[in-house]
């Protein structure tokens, strides 16, 4: 029973009504299965992505249904999909690897390998859990920029040196420059903050120096040009 379940079908078998649902019900079972895993293991996703993710198996299933171990099929196809042009903006390596996932599905069901295909899927989704339940590669500090305007009396080389030192952020001056006809100054910073540092209470003690003037703290990495 088991061996026949991980047994591979024969690309010259005859395409019956029977395997083509049954190669389809799989699909889509396992393609439901990594849309719910994606669904719980990333913070942000659309509707339409998890929705293409259930579908995709399935179409992929019934490409390899369709192609067989005809040749003349196979160029046929790929000639109707090189008309196809995907218009999006590159996505994120995770959408990426789960697309690929899902194809992966599907291409395993579609030559019959059901027991395999169910293998790899569930292997993978206990995999995805696991790297968020440990958060795998998650960073403990991000690098931000900080903009902080002084009046022109205040020394800009140290005047924030105790605040940094306290509060354990790694800095590095990255920009001096005048404003309000050189009676302001506008630095510059590269910051690394920790994920457990109070950014209330830094941000209120570089206030106290500068006399209230404009801070801007980025919520993103530094990914820019100074």
């Amino acid at each position: 029973m088991i061996d026949s379940l991980f047994s591979q079908v024969s690309t010259n078998a005859e395409l019956t009504m029977t395997t083509a649902l049954l190669t389809m019900v799989i699909s889509i079972v396992l393609g439901a299965i990594i849309s719910f895993t994606y669904r719980k293991t990333q913070p942000n996703y659309t509707q339409s992505f998890t929705l293409t993710m259930v579908v995709l198996p399935a179409i992929v299933a019934i490409i390899i249904l369709l192609i067989g171990s005809n040749i003349a099929r196979a160029f046929s196809l790929a000639g109707a999909f090189s008309i196809i042009r995907f218009r999006s903006a590159p996505g994120d390596p995770k959408d990426i690897a789960f697309v690929l996932f899902t194809m992966a599905a599907g291409l395993a069901s579609g030559v019959g390998a059901f027991g395999y295909a169910v293998l790899f899927t569930v292997v993978l989704c206990v995999l995805m859990f696991v790297l968020k339940v440990i958060k795998f590669g998650e960073k403990t500090a991000t690098q931000k920029l900080l903009k902080v305007t002084i009046p022109e009396n205040l020394g800009y080389e140290e005047a924030f040196d105790e605040f940094f030192r306290k509060f354990n952020i790694a800095y590095e001056l990255r920009k001096v420059r005048t404003t309000e006809l050189g009676s302001l100054y506008e630095l510059v910073y590269a910051v690394t903050i920790d994920h457990l540092t109070n950014q209330k209470e830094f941000l209120d003690a570089i206030r106290t120096r500068n006399g209230n003037l404009d801070i801007t703290l980025t919520m993103n990495p530094v990914t820019q040009e100074y």
